[in-house]
């Protein structure tokens, strides 16, 4: 029995299988617990001004298509005066980074305008709330827009702004069209800063950004456009949506394809139509003569051709003048600069002419002559009074007349050579020193090449008479100078250079004798016009060489002016050297001369320059000179010094012994201004009496001596010293006469003879006297 095996025995365990079940419950309710923690969304409030249109657990947040959260509870704001719900959203942990103060909600639903249907995907999945995500501080409660907010500048594409002077039909959403094709949309609009204009922002795609360029045009494309006139009636409209919805339309001038793109920073502006876009550069301008013209209607016109409209039309206070906003064509945009010229045409019937002939049928228009290319912009005129002196543009010869008077003539008075109208007069005007008068002349093209430097012009109006015993003869260049006036011209020398100068300048002669007359023009300064006028002869040792044409005042009015004509010996007198001075007559006791004058009056003599001195056509009158200036005089010429000139003048006579040998010359101030000297001249037979012991006395007028015994005494070296005055002198005999005086000797002259010099008398041998 000893033999049976022991009985092994271990311990019970305490394990058993079944728990394995409840403790993998636990860690599923575990995960499930984390889970659901980590996946918990997060709680913001959004006020809503009503809760129209939005569910608890079935509104959701939509954030570009996705799902970001939804509704779960709905409650009333009752705080503040603006009542309205708080929807409290349960949002994605995920998007909790963007939940920020300028984050944006909005509910979307259905809406339906006339720019067209949005929201239309809530007809099926029901309203909700789309959100656009800001920056700022984190947040957990926001107001919501009443309305989705505009595209931001961020998005892709061309961001521009537009201003106009008022909205009209458009709207948010509103399309923009391209040639008809949409573009881009209006994105915004509000009231400027100063409340006076509009400023709409648009939105163009990425895809069409590159058409809009710096001189792109905006223009409302909204309703349809109507032309109505006598070739039928005209529809334009940009598309259906635009008729409906309004819109907005662009597009850059043919001229302008090379334009750059645009500054999405500059604005541009928005033209009410079409054609306010297309002729819609803003010109001001001042009028003082409007009449006849009519604001919407009134055309800018040039060479035929409109290029503006006159939009509006404001009559000034003193209803002396108006300010006129012209709108101009976009091909002129380049000539509107400094130097463009406007003024108003109206028909004009004259003896020149009909003049604006097509006012009469389309009313008076404003006419337009465009300044250079390239020069500065500008864009407020002043209208000329009529229409500009020339138009330098037009193919021919364009030149300026100089005259006294208009006379007859007219703008549209004829240009004739040899009776055949060549050209026409365009302008005429008073010359700057308001002394002459100006004509502006246009010479055909064909007929130009009659002009050159030789030409002469000369007023052929009205009609000419010359009479005698053989009857009388009547001359006219044609009808229409006899009625209208007229300028005629005739070329010498057909081969002679044209004028170099871009305007030549002509002078108009009052006839054709005077035109055609040969000679040399000068002009001459004199300081007094008195006695002169036109015609006064120039004369060269009694002979006539010319005359005066024209007399006039220089420009400072410090001297008058004589235009001459030199008709002899022109080459000669047109020299640097030769002199002219003004002969008028002279009456005296001891002297009278040039008694002609008193008759036939003054004129003008002339002293040719004797050598070869350069051309000169402009000279200064001089004095006229005491000897004959044609062959100086020979002679001892002296100089007396004195402390004062006393009653001496140029002329009076030098005496020895009471016997007239010489005469004053002149006299001048000395070096120092403290003495006079007085220039003499000694014959030459009697020079020799003049030595260096000489002494000069003056003889003018008399000396009065009186005494008890001897009586009252008066004495003078002759009548004519007496009255005109005079200069005396002696020689002492012996060693003390002296020797020779050399010509150029300074002697004092003394106020009275000493009676010493008077007994002197010294044997001097002169030369005989020649017959």
């Amino acid at each position: 029995m000893s033999d049976l095996p022991e009985a092994r025995t271990r311990p019970a365990s305490t394990w058993s299988a079944i728990w394995v079940l409840p403790l993998i419950a636990l860690l599923i309710g575990a995960w499930l617990a984390w889970n659901a923690y980590s996946q918990a969304g997060i709680e913001v409030q959004v006020r809503f001004t009503s809760g129209e249109g939005i569910q608890v657990n079935k509104t959701e947040v939509i954030y570009k298509g996705m799902p970001v959260g939804k509704v779960v509870e709905l409650t009333l704001d009752d705080e503040g005066s603006n009542k309205g719900v708080i929807a409290t959203l349960e949002m994605n942990k995920k998007v909790e980074s963007y939940l920020r103060s300028n984050t944006r909600f909005w509910l979307v639903r259905p809406r339906v305008t006339l720019a067209g249907i949005t929201g239309l995907e809530t007809l099926v999945s029901g309203n909700y709330i789309a959100v656009s995500p800001g920056d700022g501080e984190p947040s957990k409660k926001f107001t919501a827009l009443s309305e989705e907010p505009p595209l931001p500048d961020t998005t892709p594409g061309l961001h521009v702004t537009l201003k106009a002077e008022r909205l009209g039909s458009l709207n948010r959403d509103s399309p923009v069209f391209y040639k008809q094709i949409q573009v881009g949309r209006v994105k915004s609009y509000r009231l400027a800063e100063d409340l006076s204009t509009v400023e709409i922002k648009i939105f163009i795609e990425p895809a069409y950004a590159h058409l809009v360029r710096k001189h792109t045009r905006f223009w409302n494309a909204s309703g349809i456009t109507v032309d109505a006139g006598l070739g039928g009636v005209k529809f334009r409209t940009e598309s259906l949506a635009s008729i409906v919805a309004g819109g907005i339309a662009f597009a850059t001038p043919e001229n302008r394809q090379d334009s750059p793109p645009t500054d999405p920073r500059l604005p541009f502006r928005l033209y009410d139509s079409f054609d306010a876009a297309q002729t819609g550069i803003k010109v001001m301008l001042e009028l003082s003569d409007f009449e006849g013209l009519q604001a919407g209607r009134t055309p800018v016109v040039y060479k035929g051709i409109q290029v503006g409209i006159l939009k509006t039309l404001k009559i000034e206070s003193g209803l002396s003048s108006a300010t006129a906003e012209l709108t101009m064509d976009p091909l002129a945009e380049d000539f509107l600069v400094e130097g463009s010229d406007f003024w108003v045409v109206k028909p004009s019937i004259s003896l020149g002419g009909v003049t604006g002939l097509e006012a009469l049928v389309k009313g008076n228009y404003i006419g337009m002559r465009p300044g250079e290319k390239g020069a500065a912009p500008k864009r407020e005129f002043v209208a000329r009074p009529k229409a500009p002196p020339l138009d330098l543009g037009a193919p021919g010869l364009h030149l300026v007349l100089t005259s006294d008077t208009l006379g007859s003539l007219d703008i549209g008075s004829p240009i004739l050579y040899r009776q055949i109208k060549v050209g026409s007069v365009q302008s005429y005007q008073l010359s700057r020193n308001r002394r002459r008068v100006l004509l502006g002349v246009h010479i055909e093209p064909e007929y130009s090449s009659l002009v050159n430097g030789s030409t002469r012009f000369w007023n052929a109006s009205g009609i000419t008479l010359t009479g005698g015993l053989s009857g009388i003869e009547v001359k006219s260049e044609s009808l229409q100078s006899l009625l209208a006036g007229g300028v005629a011209f005739e070329t010498p020398d057909p081969e002679a250079p044209a004028s170099t100068r871009r305007i030549p300048r002509y002078a108009l002669h009052a006839d054709r004798e005077s035109a055609l007359q040969a000679g040399m023009e000068l002009q001459i300064r004199v300081d007094s016009g008195d006695g002169l006028r036109a015609g006064t002869p120039i004369r060269y040792k009694g002979l006539d060489v010319g005359k005066v044409e024209r007399v006039e005042l220089s420009e400072d009015l410090q001297s008058v002016l004589l235009k001459v004509r030199i008709t002899q010996a022109g080459e000669r007198i047109a020299r640097a050297g030769s002199l002219f001075w003004v002969v008028r007559p002279e009456l005296g006791l001891m002297r009278t001369a040039n008694l002609d004058t008193l008759v036939s009056g003054p004129y003008i003599e002339v002293r040719p320059d004797s050598g070869n001195s350069s051309r000169q056509t402009s000279f200064v009158a001089v004095a006229p000179p005491l000897e004959d200036v044609s062959r100086p005089e020979a002679g001892l010429r002296l100089v007396l010094s004195t402390p004062r000139r006393g009653s001496l003048k140029a002329g009076v006579p030098v005496t020895y012994r009471e016997v007239t040998v010489g005469k004053v010359t002149g006299f001048e101030l000395g070096p120092n201004a403290d003495r006079v000297l007085i220039g003499i001249l000694i014959e030459p037979r009697y020079a020799p009496l003049v030595r260096s012991g000489s002494r000069f006395w003056n003889t003018s007028g008399f000396g009065f001596d009186f005494g008890l015994l001897k009586g009252a005494q008066l004495r003078t070296e002759s009548l004519e010293t007496l009255l005109e005055g005079g200069i005396a002198f002696a020689t002492p005999e012996g060693e003390q006469m002296g020797r020779l005086a050399t010509p150029g000797q300074t002697f004092p002259l003394f106020d009275e003879a000493n009676s010493e010099w008077l007994q002197w008398a010294p044997k001097i041998a002169l030369e005989r006297k020649r017959k």
